[in-house]
């Protein structure tokens, strides 16, 4: 077990591969064990880091809501990287995760040398939105703390975004349900609190700013996330879009070959592009957009 102590919070994570690092980051209720395949074929051409997120897995639980916060985790992980030698990084995150990385693409531009979303999105863009957004998440995180984590799997599964996995596998929906509950009740109820879509600030107006490769991942039958990476591919100049026949949500658990192949296509051709230029004025524009933020 690979760990490292940040400001409080104990992050665990797997370390596999050798070469350029890419960074793998979980969703909602997941765990490093999301990536157990992902990892078994990035890692033949890459040094392959995956992390449990505050509240989830093995990395432990804080009790104030506000460091589960995007700028706080963002910033741990900018650390924990640098410190294991392995920025610029390239991130890959899936839905909560790819949340995440896109904030850290947005607020710490010289720590990504590449950027893969798999069924992300910038946030909700109006203040109304998110508060309505809040409410709900306080609503389950609440309920996270009143009953108990089996109970809230139980409904959890049975959200509409999640209709496409009930075909599959017995074998693959086992897995799935064994690392949802492995979790933490209160650690899921603040990870909502304040890394939930509500909680998440508003990223449409920086995508323009990206300059780093990215790669936009949504499964075809996920028409929510499909209409959201398609805004988001128009206001990236440089994005590379992927929409993935039979698939929801969960790209990489619902069709892992095409995942994999896409994700690793597109980490090995990032490693030839030479527009992203890590060099002063995009640090200097990180410091600025991350001290506004920080008000």
């Amino acid at each position: 077990m690979n760990s490292f102590e940040l400001d409080g919070l104990t992050y665990h994570f797997v370390e596999a591969g050798r070469g350029k690092t890419v960074v793998l980051l979980h969703g909602f209720t997941g765990s490093v064990e999301t990536w157990a395949r992902l990892i078994s074929v990035l890692s033949r051409q890459f040094r392959v880091i995956a992390i449990d997120l505050p509240g989830h897995g093995l990395t432990s639980t804080a009790a104030d809501p506000v460091r589960y916060r995007m700028d706080y985790v963002a910033h741990d992980l900018v650390q924990l990287i640098e410190r294991l030698d392995g920025s610029p990084a390239s991130w890959l995150g899936y839905s909560m995760g790819g949340r995440l990385a896109l904030y850290l693409a947005v607020y710490h531009p010289s720590s990504v040398r590449a950027l893969a979303l798999e069924s992300a999105s910038p946030g909700l863009s109006s203040d109304g939105e998110r508060r309505k957004r809040r409410s709900a998440d306080e609503a389950l995180a609440s309920r996270l703390e009143r009953g108990d984590i089996q109970s809230f799997v139980d409904q959890w599964e049975q959200l509409p975004i999640f209709e496409t996995q009930k075909t599959l596998p017995d074998f693959a929906r086992t897995a799935l349900r064994r690392q949802r509950l492995a979790n933490d009740p209160s650690g899921l109820a603040n990870s909502l609190r304040g890394m939930g879509t509500g909680a998440q600030p508003s990223l449409w107006g920086f995508l323009n700013q990206l300059a780093m490769p990215v790669l936009l991942i949504a499964g075809e039958l996920d028409r929510k996330f499909v209409e959201i990476n398609q805004g988001m591919a128009a206001a990236i100049s440089h994005a590379t879009l992927r929409i993935v026949p039979g698939a929801g949500h969960a790209v990489h658990l619902e069709r892992p070959d095409a995942f994999s192949l896409v994700s690793s296509d597109f980490l090995s051709a990032s490693l030839q592009d030479s527009r992203y230029d890590h060099a002063g004025a995009k640090q200097n524009g990180e410091k600025e957009r991350g001290h506004r933020h920080l008000l």
